[in-house]
């Protein structure tokens, strides 16, 4: 099924309203990801952190509709 890019930057988004959002479509199926977060409510979370609230936002759908999501965050310098 796949999830469209638009929708997973838009759930990102939605989660953290002041985010720079990159996506890569890495397998072109709309399942296999890249993104790369920057927001400013990562700092001073861990990376797990970051990474957890990140998938937090996706509301349960890795390992569904999203298979995979290769996830690097980062804080606005």
């Amino acid at each position: 099924m796949g999830m469209r890019e638009e929708d997973l930057r838009a759930m990102i988004v939605g989660a953290f309203p002041d985010a720079e959002v990159t996506i890569t479509d890495l397998a072109g199926d709309n399942d296999h990801y890249a993104a790369h977060v920057v927001s400013a409510a990562f700092r001073g979370l861990t990376r797990v952190a970051q990474h957890k609230a990140v998938y937090a936002a996706l509301g349960g759908r890795m390992g569904g509709e999203l298979h995979a999501l290769q996830l690097t965050t980062a804080v606005p310098s």
